[in-house]
Parts: C-alpha cells; structure tokens; sequence
C-alpha cells in the first residue's frame, strides 16, 4: 500500500543525494595481474580503469612491479599505477611474487596516502590479499572479483596430483575468507558464480560480464582488412599449457587438405618454442604461423581478417577472446569446457568440441569449411548478436553502482 503520509524529504535532502551519486570517486583497482601482462584479468582490469576514469573518476591501481627493484608510481592515460616490489615467480614465464612481508605494509602506506572511496579486488592472493584487509581496517568499501579457478595453478606447480589438490583446496579456503569480507562479489559468468558457491560456501556471487565493446570489432567505414589467402582459423591468447594450442594445430593437420585450412597463432608464451617445433614437424609451416604479440590495431584486424575462431583452452572462466571473435561477427569452435559452452548455441553461431580430442575438433572445423561463406557469415553474425549481451558499457555502469553503495546490479544478465 502506498502511504498517503507526505514526504519529510526536503529539496535540499534531494539535492545532497544527487550530488553524491554525481560525485567523482577515489577507485583503487588492486590486481596481481596488470599490462604489459597478456590474460583477461589483466586486460579487463585496465578497460575497467580507462572507463573509470573516463567518466571522471580518479582511478589508481595496485599492481606487482614487473622489473626487479623497489616499488615505484607510473602515471599511465588510464590511471596511476602504483607498482609493488616483486620476484619472479620460477615456473611462469612473466608472473610475479609479492611477498607479504614486503606487500602488505607497502599497501597500509598506500591506502593511508591516497584515501580511497571503494577497493576493487581482483583476486585473493598476494595483492589481492593485503588489499582486502587493508581496507577491512580502515573500513573502506571492497568489491571483489575472481577472474581465476585455484586449479588454474596446476601447470605453474611442480608437484604431485595430491599436494596440488590440498593447494587448490586451501586456496578455496582462503578465496571465501578474503573475499567474503568485500560489499559484494562478482564473477564473470553464472557457471563460476554458482563454482564458487559450491567450493568457497560463498550464499550470494553475481554474475557480471567483463563486457566487450561490440562495435570496436566492425569494420569501419571505407576501411579494407585484406583476407586471407586460404580459409583460415585464428587463435588468440597466451602460449600456455592450459591453452592446448597444440591440439588445435594436430587437428589443422589432420583435416580434409582439399580444404586447405590455415591457422594463425596470436599472442607468446612458454609453450612457443614446443609448438613451433610441432608445426615444423607437421610440415605445416606454410600453413600455420605464429605471429607472437601484436598490438591492439592489428588484433582487431587479425579478428576481422579470419573466416573462424578457436579456444581450445579449458581453464576459461569467460574468454574475452572469444567474445572479441564474435564480435568481430566470427563463427567459434570452442572447448566444451567451464564457462566457453556459454558462449556457443550449437550450430548456430559455431561447436563446441570433446576438450583435448583432436579428432572430434577436426570434425567441427571440417564441418564448419564446408559450409558455404554466406552460411559461414550467417553463422557470424549470430556470434555478434550474442556478444551483445556482453555490454562493455552496462557492465561498467553495474560496477559503478556496486562502488556507489549498491549491494546488487542488474545489468541486463551479462554473464548468461
């Protein structure tokens, strides 16, 4: 029932409300993973720090030096960037170790200095973690977001299967302890959210798309992006065990050669040395290139150049490549693995494929070539209109929300 009471809400309690929700916030972004670093959670960390601040926010971030030496502030177009000291992490090619003694102190100072008005966790480890209870003690707004499964860890852990699987359990543990002491936690698709009820007992995660700007992947008016010279599929990512590129390549090798598909690599890791030796030992090096890193203009022309794209990977937890790849109006094959099923009505905008099983990959990229390119760019452009779902813009206004007190957001089911 409505009440017939009159308001005791004056102009003025109007106006002081509306100014705070316009006022410009303090936002410190804390993330054990930042550019130069090549993953999701990196990339969506700085896309999250360039919106903010381009809508007037003062944005800094929290992040491991990538170099040895003390820690040290970089004034970057998106925020500032406050770089910890750090040690090279053994068994991962640019990761970085921050040590508590060392991190956590340095972020107490931080906090202190710079009085931020809500903390944006992107993990729960080394950062992640004196971030959290730095805040905690100064009783600062936290959102936490997990980008990563502790499985994720197992290529990078040189032990058996059962002391692995007590590492991943712990890490389970100390995900529900540290993050469940933030305002709210997000993750980026249902499956993950409804993961880490299961495993961390967290009562409620929302589900919130790291977003993708649909448009920036269209060809522009008047321009031209030479295609390829066969039918080509196009992977993009790190070079990592997890990533299983050399199953994609194996299934390149063994389609149908009236077909003639090419495949190109994107991105650089540990794993390039093995796979180059693959492709050569296929003979397929005029097949197949590896193209290593590549700069934002010509990844998106390298999207819009493929006739397809595959994600082999199996540790996904959303893949903003793949979305790119749609967006990019691109049929995709993808692992039927964690969050990549999400992103595929069968048939319709591409397959998924048994992970690992060269043979069954091979039948999905065969099926697809032998489509016709008008049914290949129908297929297309139901990608692009799925990826639409994936709003860069709602998703950065939903978080804006969470940072202005909002315990929940409704943008438009991005992670479904």
């Amino acid at each position: 029932m409505l009440s017939t009471e009159p308001s005791s809400e004056t102009p003025a309690d109007h106006s002081a409300a509306d100014d705070a929700a316009a006022r410009p916030l303090r936002i410190l972004i804390a993330a054990d993973t930042y550019p130069p670093d090549v993953n999701g959670a990196a990339v969506f960390c700085q896309r999250l720090a360039r919106h903010m601040a381009a809508a007037g926010h003062e944005v800094h971030v929290a992040a491991a030096r990538n170099t040895a030496g003390p820690g040290v502030v970089e004034e970057t177009p998106e925020a500032t960037v406050h770089r910890f000291r750090s040690h090279k992490a053994p068994t991962h090619e640019y990761y970085r170790l921050c040590l508590p003694w060392q991190v956590e102190p340095a972020m107490d100072r931080l906090l202190a200095e710079i009085r931020p008005d809500v903390v944006h966790v992107q993990c729960h480890y080394m950062i992640g973690k004196a971030a959290v209870e730095a805040a905690e003690r100064r009783r600062i707004r936290t959102i936490a977001t997990n980008h990563f499964m502790p499985e994720n860890l197992d290529p990078f852990l040189p032990f058996p299967g059962w002391f692995r699987r007590i590492v991943a359990e712990n890490s389970w543990r100390d995900m529900s302890r540290l993050m469940g002491k933030a305002a709210v936690v997000t993750t980026p698709t249902p499956l993950a959210a409804e993961t880490m009820k299961r495993r961390a007992g967290f009562q409620r995660v929302l589900p919130l798309s790291n977003g993708i700007d649909v448009d920036h992947y269209s060809l522009r008016e008047g321009e031209m992006v030479e295609p390829h010279p066969r039918p080509t599929v196009l992977f993009v990512g790190r070079l990592a065990v997890e990533k299983h590129v050399d199953v994609l390549i194996d299934a390149v090798a063994q389609t149908d050669p009236a077909l003639d598909i090419g495949l190109e690599i994107v991105g650089d890791g540990e794993q390039r040395d093995r796979l180059a030796g693959q492709i050569e030992h296929l003979g397929l090096g005029d097949r197949v290139h590896l193209r290593g890193h590549v700069d934002d203009d010509e990844l998106r022309r390298a999207y819009i150049r493929a006739d397809a794209f595959c994600q082999p990977g199996t540790a996904e937890l959303q893949s903003l490549v793949s979305l790119e790849a749609m967006s990019a109006a691109r049929p995709v094959i993808l692992a039927d693995a964690l969050a990549l099923p999400h992103l595929i009505e069968e048939g319709r905008n591409g397959h998924l494929f048994t992970p690992g099983d060269v043979a069954d990959l091979t039948a999905k990229l065969e099926d697809l070539f032998r489509r016709s390119p008008e049914e290949r760019a129908e297929m297309g452009r139901h990608s692009r209109t799925m990826a639409q779902r994936h709003s860069q813009a709602k998703t950065m206004a939903a978080f804006e929300q969470l940072y202005r007190g909002a315990d929940w957001a409704e943008p438009n089911r991005l992670g479904s």
